[in-house]
């Protein structure tokens, strides 16, 4: 299979049009557009019935008690972990192309609604947890939410965007599904996978 994400080439940063926050001078991060970015791909293999889309960062840190403090860092030693941005399940499989902004346009406090969305079926992202303790944002966040990696991170964020071509027409998902859940429902129906990788950083010292 092949992937494109358009505005994202592989192993360069993500434009800041795709992010959930943006870089502020004045208090480290502030909202950005948050818009999906345009994903296309094709040569799908022959048996395929349905595709998962999915984004993922897997450089967040496992404990989260430095995130964005001032005066503090979050150690390139902590272990890390998955934090999932983009979950889509059950895209059909005449579909080859989500547009830009088609998922997300925009911070929606509070979160967008899992269930059916314009293409496939919104899984949960881990902007749920992590915006739980905050009154004015807290809810369940389904769909795409983009980067927004904390700002005193010793590290480089990476983001990856894939595409995966199932022997299935639905994982039978419902409710609140998250990424662990989407990645066990598939184990096993997966005929080809594709990905792009991107960058971002809020640190001012790691950005270009």
């Amino acid at each position: 299979m092949k992937l494109d994400v358009r505005g994202i080439e592989e192993g360069q940063p993500v434009p800041e049009a795709f992010a959930f926050g943006v870089y502020s001078e004045a208090d480290h991060m502030s909202f950005g557009p948050n818009r999906n970015p345009e994903m296309a791909w094709d040569e799908a293999p022959e048996g395929t019935r349905s595709f998962v889309v999915m984004m993922f960062d897997p450089d967040v840190p496992s404990v989260a008690d430095d995130v964005n403090q001032e005066g503090k860092i979050v150690s390139k030693d902590i272990p890390r972990v998955d934090f999932f941005h983009w979950l889509l399940v059950d895209v059909p499989a005449n579909i080859r192309l989500i547009p830009e902004g088609e998922d997300s346009d925009g911070v929606r406090p509070k979160g967008k609604e899992c269930g059916p969305g314009p293409v496939g079926i919104r899984g949960v992202n881990n902007y749920t947890q992590f915006l739980a303790g905050n009154p004015d944002m807290a809810g369940v966040y389904a769909g795409y939410d983009g980067p927004c990696p904390p700002w005193n991170d010793e590290i480089i964020h990476h983001y990856h965007f894939e595409v995966h071509a199932l022997d299935v027409e639905s994982l039978g998902l419902q409710g609140e599904f998250d990424g662990n859940d989407v990645r066990e429902a598939m184990a096993g129906h997966v005929l080809a996978s594709a990905r792009v990788t991107g960058t971002y950083t809020l640190n001012p010292d790691l950005r270009q």
